[in-house]
């Protein structure tokens, strides 16, 4: 099934149901017919989305979705290809399935997300993987792969899976983090790891490192290889040096359980 956006909304357009779970076994009037929450009214999908084709799993988005947040929410099977900008939470709460977003996302991509993967072709903005705030854990499983750059607080108190930026990171890398593991092929901004609990985020640039954090030694991970071959074989850029580089080890947050790693390749 496609949907098309035929008149792009003029305020935040909330449509959690945009997903091949909350659209399955529905026609094509009956998706034109469901409601959505155009800024503080309730309107029929059909007044901004041309609606074309049946439901076998595979959904498509085209269009100005800039204004369209809250898109894949819950998503728990099936496949989403999405030609466009769109605006947050894209995936929220996702637990299954794959999207593939070939634009830019804004903030809270794969918030509190629990399975299923995330491509963006593009660049993502704040709190990639992250919960709510004030919320004690982030993102649960599953993996978030961003092309290009994303702002702060990506991995922000994740506990489980995978986040990959292919270009750079903003501030506060891994904030709050449990678990899981946030590889940045890029730069990281300041503040990399605060109040870190568990977990590994590894960078193939250097980076300042907060007081609270210790240097522990240089040394090959064997692991990463893996992670990197792996982003390799899902379209990432990945230079041969990485695969048996030197790593540096830093151990923190020492506020905190000081148990998790950041990890920063030296050239």
């Amino acid at each position: 099934m496609k949907l098309t956006v035929h008149t792009p909304p003029e305020v935040p357009l909330e449509a959690e149901i945009l997903s091949p779970t909350s659209l399955a076994g529905l026609s094509e009037a009956e998706v034109s017919a469901l409601i959505v929450h155009h800024g503080n009214r309730k309107e029929a999908l059909g007044e901004f989305f041309s609606v074309n084709g049946k439901m076998n799993g595979r959904l498509e988005l085209e269009g100005d979705l800039s204004f369209v947040k809250l898109i894949g929410q819950g998503m728990a099977d099936g496949e989403m290809f999405i030609e466009g900008n769109v605006s947050g939470h894209l995936g929220c709460g996702m637990s299954g399935g794959r999207i593939v977003l070939n634009g830019d996302a804004q903030d809270w991509v794969g918030e509190d997300m629990t399975g299923g993967s995330i491509t963006i072709n593009g660049n993502a903005g704040h709190m990639v993987g992250s919960g709510v705030r004030g919320a004690e854990q982030g993102m649960l499983g599953g993996e978030i792969f961003v092309r290009g750059n994303c702002k702060n607080e990506a991995g922000g108190a994740m506990r489980r899976g995978l986040v990959a930026i292919g270009g750079n990171s903003g501030d506060f890398t891994g904030l709050n983090m449990v678990a899981g593991t946030v590889i940045v092929l890029g730069e990281m901004g300041i503040r990399t790891g605060s109040n870190m609990k568990r977990g590994s985020v590894i960078s193939m640039n250097p980076a300042r490192m907060i007081p609270s954090f210790s240097y522990s030694c240089t040394y090959q991970p064997i692991f990463l290889r893996f992670y990197l071959n792996y982003l390799r074989d899902v379209g990432f850029e990945i230079d041969d040096a990485w695969l048996n580089g030197s790593y540096q080890r830093w151990c923190g947050d020492a506020i905190s359980l000081n148990k998790g790693e950041v990890l920063l390749y030296q050239s």
